[in-house]
């Protein structure tokens, strides 16, 4: 590849979920690790010293980019403005499994439901019903849980009150690669959070 270094980094932190390794980036690139993990610290400084709304942080042995804390109100107010739907059905089943399968990659939950899940992750994080909680050992993948928002919005004390509905969730190697169909959900009709709308992938 002969674009720039800077930009072509750029391009592919904008589009990814999920902290990339200078491993990854190097290889997909193919640039060297050095080269890329200075380029990477270069705009990282860039981004502070500008004052941009966004910075690029180095986390969990990966980089990715986040708002800014200062800018937390403006974008909670972006995100949530006239928000007040209820969950669409494919948001409400992928609540569900993280929910019995926590904590759970987003692969992982992507591979039970039979169907690309990154559009309604994003959603659930947005409105606050799951987060972050740590990395997979073996793979690096971000692990998902959710919060005590979802508790509220369920109006539970604790996961130990949810309906007894795990054993009926299947795992990830049985439905891998196949179309997954009714996967149990539950009753969330008091949510006031909004799936303004799904990724084109999830169907």
């Amino acid at each position: 590849m002969n674009e720039p270094l800077k930009p072509a980094l750029e391009a592919v932190l904008m589009v990814g979920d999920e902290p990339a390794t200078e491993e990854h980036l190097a290889k997909i690139l193919g640039r060297p690790r050095r080269a890329v993990a200075g380029a990477l610290r270069e705009l990282a400084d860039e981004y502070t010293r500008d004052g941009r709304g966004f910075e690029l942080r180095l986390i969990a042995g990966g980089w990715r980019y986040y708002t800014r804390p200062e800018y937390a109100e403006a974008v909670e107010s972006f995100v949530l403005d006239g928000q007040q739907a209820r969950l669409t059905q494919a948001a409400l089943e992928t609540l569900a499994v993280v929910a019995y399968r926590q904590p759970v990659s987003r692969s992982r939950v992507s591979a039970i439901r039979g169907v690309n899940c990154d559009g309604v992750m994003r959603t659930l994080l947005q409105r606050g019903l799951v987060g972050e909680a740590g990395t997979e050992p073996e793979t690096g993948a971000i692990l998902y849980v959710t919060t005590h928002y979802f508790l509220e919005r369920m109006g539970l004390r604790g996961l130990d009150e949810l309906p007894e509905l795990a054993p009926f969730l299947p795992e990830a190697d049985q439905v891998e690669g196949e179309s997954q169909e009714g996967v149990p959900s539950f009753d969330v009709d008091d949510l006031d959070a909004t799936d303004s709308g799904d990724s084109p992938t999830d169907h």
